[in-house]
């Protein structure tokens, strides 16, 4: 009942929700990302100066300063913090969670923050954002703020090496950037770890001058005492019994030769090895005699078993040079070796005769120069021709799950492209109705990016086929390429050769230009005669190009 008559009480609080929503949109979003770090402590409890706090709605200060009024003076900032569903406030359990706008005296202000630090004023922790579905981790390409500088909503404060691309990182309010933890190049930064401090007011940015973050909560953890049910008296162990001391054998050892000095001499000068020679001495002992006789015996020419000196002679040091490795190239590493160990791949390859289709790129680019557009290509063509053949055969155009197969309605194609950096495929969409100049545009315009190292999320995910070309670039005859996952299928392209084939006369021969290529599937998705079945409509649409204009 008495929760209920604060609820009641503070009505007229609890109808300023909406607008509070509407005003700090931005905060409460990155409450539900990586961008911030919001901490809370033990210290830090509300319940230490009776504060009655509503949901979404001011508080009421029972401090001796400020006599239990309530304050609407503009001196205060605003902090949101989460409250846990088990935690109590005055005595009643707050359920779910909630965001509270605290206005408090003075003395709470110090606790109006996103990190635990006393003494600091109310201040916000960035983190590193997860800016792909796949980074775990982020390098900071360059700073383009500097600390001092005051920030707005939506201006770019950094830019953040992805495991795909650089992209740019935004405020998301106004303030000033106060510390920057991690500098210009900072490599494999966790994500969610912090990387700057904004504040509010310019005067508090030099009381960050030497500010270090605290480790994060979800790091290391005491371990939990052990359950007191236990005894906590354990005996002792009893300890193994001491060896018997073993007496020496009094054989000689297998890697010892024993002999005498003189014959150590003459086998050393006439570079005879004494494991060669069998001894006649004492105890198996190689003596003079023995050396003669081996010498006398004509083995002397026999190679010399090398020492163990020149045994463990180090070898040549290699020169080599140690590349590091960027982030792309490790989730790349790290994607097709996952890829080509968990999806049971099979490959089909299949002959198609390119010539129509380079009659029909030649007339076509001849109207592209005569509008002023860019030329098209044989790689647009296949591109164009794969997102038909899927539209035609829509189960290879699917992606595998472990409880259903899921099949895309929209065609999707991602197109490898090679840079200094590393393999992007940047994907073009809807690529089944696009016409072939808007593909060859796309195609350019991505792989422009790429090679800039400036391509942006929505540019490289969300594939649901892969097309792979080395053959018009490199030449390459024929590959095999690893399937791209999620996706079922991925398409390589080789180059384009003359052959001599036969006439429609018998005895006669004419040439003609073919070019193979490789399509691999996933056979959890694919069947074999599914496969087989695309790459038939394929090559249809490769040898009468005609139709993918229809």
């Amino acid at each position: 009942m008495t929760f209920a008559s604060h609820v009641f009480r503070h009505s007229k609080q609890l109808k300023n929700a909406p607008g509070l929503l509407r005003q700090d949109h931005a905060v409460l979003v990155r409450w539900f990302t990586h961008s911030t770090r919001p901490v809370t402590s033990k210290g830090d409890d509300m319940l230490k100066h009776r504060q009655i706090s509503n949901v979404f709605g001011e508080s009421v200060c029972a401090c001796k300063s400020c006599s239990g009024s309530m304050s609407s003076a503009p001196v205060f900032t605003r902090s949101y913090r989460a409250v846990n569903s088990t935690k109590v406030q005055n005595g009643h359990a707050a359920s779910g969670m909630v965001f509270s706008r605290g206005i408090t005296c003075s003395d709470v202000q110090l606790r109006r923050s996103f990190a635990t630090n006393s003494g600091l004023p109310p201040h916000q922790e960035l983190g590193m954002p997860s800016l792909s579905p796949t980074m775990t981790e982020g390098n900071i390409a360059r700073w383009l703020k500097k600390e001092g500088d005051q920030v707005s909503p939506g201006e770019v404060l950094c830019e953040v090496e992805t495991d795909k691309a650089t992209v740019e990182m935004e405020c998301m309010e106004e303030g000033y950037l106060a510390k920057i933890i991690h500098g210009d190049g900072a490599k494999e930064i966790k994500v969610g770890e912090v990387i700057a401090i904004t504040v509010e007011d310019k005067e508090d940015i030099e009381k960050f001058k030497d500010y270090k973050p605290q480790a994060s909560d979800g790091g290391a953890q005491q371990a939990p005492p052990e359950s007191t049910t236990k005894e906590e008296v354990i005996e002792k162990a009893p300890s193994p019994p001491e060896p018997k001391p073993v007496k020496p054998s009094t054989s000689p050892a297998t890697d010892r030769v024993f002999a005498s000095p003189l014959a150590r001499k003459l086998a050393e000068d006439n570079n005879v090895s004494l494991s060669s020679i069998k001894g006649t001495g004492p105890d198996g002992s190689i003596v003079k005699a023995d050396i003669e006789e081996y010498l006398a015996s004509g083995k002397k020419d026999l190679p010399a078993a090398p020492s163990k000196a020149d045994a463990k002679a180090p070898v040549s040091a290699i020169n080599y040079t140690d590349i590091p490795n960027s982030q792309i190239r490790k989730v790349t590493a790290s994607r097709l070796l996952m890829s080509k160990q968990t999806i049971p791949h099979y490959y089909l390859t299949v002959d198609t005769c390119v010539d129509k289709l380079t009659k029909l790129r030649a007339e076509l680019n001849l109207l592209q120069e005569a509008s002023g557009g860019k030329k098209i290509s044989i790689n647009d063509l296949v591109i164009k021709a794969a997102a038909l053949a899927l539209r035609k055969v829509p189960q290879c155009n699917s992606s595998w799950t472990n409880d259903y197969i899921r099949q895309f309605h929209e065609v999707h194609i991602n197109v490898a492209v090679q840079t200094d950096n590393g393999l992007f495929v940047p994907v073009v969409r809807d690529a089944d109705k696009k016409g072939l100049s808007a593909i060859s545009e796309d195609v350019k315009n991505l792989a422009q990016k790429a090679r800039e190292n400036s391509l942006k999320p929505a540019e490289y995910e969300g594939g649901t086929f892969t097309v792979s070309n080395l053959g018009g670039p490199f030449g390459i005859k024929q590959f095999c390429a690893i399937i791209n996952p999620p996706q079922a299928g991925i398409l390589a392209v080789g180059s384009a050769e003359k052959r001599v084939i036969p006439g429609s006369v018998a005895g006669e021969f004419q040439f003609a230009s073919y070019m193979s290529v490789t399509l691999s599937c996933d056979h959890r998705v694919i069947d074999g005669a599914i496969g087989a079945e695309w790459l038939k409509a394929f090559k249809g649409y490769i040898e009468n190009p005609e139709t993918m204009l229809l």
